[in-house]
């Protein structure tokens, strides 16, 4: 008798359209998923929460999740994010503090989290289609954790396995390295109970899952790392050298980028200025810095992330940062729209607004070296450096000594560290790297692609997607 397709509950609240942090990896794994004959159904978040609430999607992402993958939303309690009296209930509006109070007591004595509705409303909608058809195991991403909290309450309901994959840390705070909450804070609780009964515990690098078994040794066994990887649908495979352009003079001009989501937890200042000192290096005195992307995860975060981008130290600087500030109310409801738009901070540094997936590869085509700005150390991984690795570039690292993004560029062979944050050694390596670029070939280009290929996502992925096979195999599903 031929087997059923295994079946899939994925708790994934950041899912395209959304535009955080994490959406990548659960928009890969329900595409790999679905690829290798699964029956996927993603739980997300609810639109109005991206669109009115926060303000981050992006609607070209949907394009990239598989038509096959069942999404479906969940409501969500929007208490917290609501600030016009004409959305609020009519209980809020007439009794304000008696609402406040009753939902402040929920996030102590029920589930300490803004998304908790979510996770309830969640469960309430999967034991309606588990009924009709089951799921064979249930993968729940965090953040946000209440995502963990909907695992254990239908494995409690159902006795269907879960596995908990920790995108982030939900007791731990990754920037400080200091415990999140206070001592006796219902995270603890919760976190203690849901992997408890979790059958795997999957964490993004070594230190994360080191230091969770130290604080759970009795689930250390069940923990696991499954780094994250690069999209092969953003990257063309095409090895080849960048696009070579002068100024007006004929002379080299270097072309450094920086890629990804700027935020308020990265070292802004230390890249600018870096940069600022290495263009006075001859060699680079007409070199750029192109940063594309969003600023910040969130509606609002853009005048300050601004600020930081353009410090003035001069006259002629602050001219330019001012320029910046003028130009980005302009500039707001194009970027609602997805257009780019360039704006002119320090000097030689642009930004060039968010770019769609099919723009990524001329980006990096165009760039002769990469910017890896990261904030936090020895906990964050940042996803975008393997995505950095496939593009076959020299990286310049500006972090903190000790980032967990480390284990994976020690190896690569067009890696260049400062070892920490002094903007003279920024520089230092930035004009090593520019002139590394300078006489790239195919070769070396082959050599660290070759170096980047053991991270892509599919074999990143690869150790996730067979546990969840052997968990569904002893449900009765197969996989087809």
């Amino acid at each position: 008798m031929a087997h059923r397709r295994p079946r899939l509950l994925y708790l994934a609240f950041y899912f395209p359209p959304s535009r955080a942090s994490g959406v990548y990896r659960p928009r890969a794994t329900a595409n790999l998923l679905v690829e290798r004959g699964w029956d996927v159904t993603v739980f997300a978040a609810p639109m109005p929460f991206l669109r009115d609430a926060i303000g981050s999607f992006d609607e070209r992402l949907l394009d990239s999740v598989d038509p096959r993958v069942t999404v479906v939303r969940p409501d969500l309690d929007l208490f917290v994010w609501q600030h016009n009296l004409r959305d609020y209930t009519r209980f809020r509006r007439t009794f304000p503090h008696l609402a406040r109070s009753v939902y402040g007591w929920k996030q102590k004595h029920v589930f300490p989290e803004n998304y908790a509705s979510w996770a309830w409303a969640s469960v309430r909608r999967a034991l309606r289609m588990h009924a009709r058809q089951r799921f064979d195991v249930v993968l729940a991403t965090g953040n946000p954790f209440a995502s963990f909290a909907a695992a254990w309450l239908f494995h409690r309901m159902t006795r269907t396995p879960y596995i908990l994959d920790n995108r982030d840390a939900w007791t731990l705070d990754l920037f400080s390295e200091e415990p999140a909450f206070e001592k006796g804070h219902p995270a603890y609780s919760w976190e203690r109970r849901v992997l408890k009964s979790a059958s795997d515990v999957v964490f993004v690098n070594e230190a994360l899952r080191s230091w969770h078994a130290e604080r759970y040794p009795r689930a250390a066994d069940r923990m696991m790392v499954v780094p994250n990887g690069w999209d092969a649908d953003t990257l063309d495979a095409t090895v080849e050298p960048p696009a070579k352009i002068h100024n007006g003079r004929d002379e080299r001009r270097p072309r450094f980028s920086y890629v990804g989501t700027l935020t308020g937890k990265q070292p802004i200042e230390a890249m600018v200025e870096g940069f600022g000192r290495a263009r006075e290096h001859p060699d680079l005195a007409h070199a750029s810095l192109d940063l594309h992307g969003y600023l910040g995860f969130f509606k609002g975060s853009d005048s300050t992330l601004i600020k930081r981008l353009a410090p003035p130290s001069s006259d002629e600087e602050g001219d330019a940062g001012q320029n910046g500030q003028n130009g980005l109310s302009e500039k707001n409801e194009k970027n609602e729209k997805n257009e780019r738009a360039e704006q002119v901070l320090a000097p030689g540094v642009r930004y060039r607004g968010p770019m769609s997936k099919t723009e990524l590869h001329e980006v990096y085509r165009n760039s002769d070296v990469l910017v890896f700005l990261a904030g936090g150390a020895r906990y964050v991984t940042s996803g975008k450096i393997f995505e950095y690795m496939a593009a076959g570039r020299p990286i310049v690292s500006v972090h903190a000594p000790g980032s967990a993004a480390e284990e994976f560029l020690r190896d690569y062979p067009l890696w260049f560290n400062p070892s920490g944050l002094d903007p003279e050694a920024i520089a230092r390596s930035m004009v090593e790297a520019a002139k590394a670029a300078a006489g790239l070939d195919r070769r070396q280009i082959a050599e660290a692609r070759d170096y980047a290929a053991r991270f892509e996502r599919t074999v990143s992925l690869e150790p996730l997607v067979r546990r969840l096979s052997e968990l569904a195999a002893r449900r009765g599903a197969g996989a087809g």
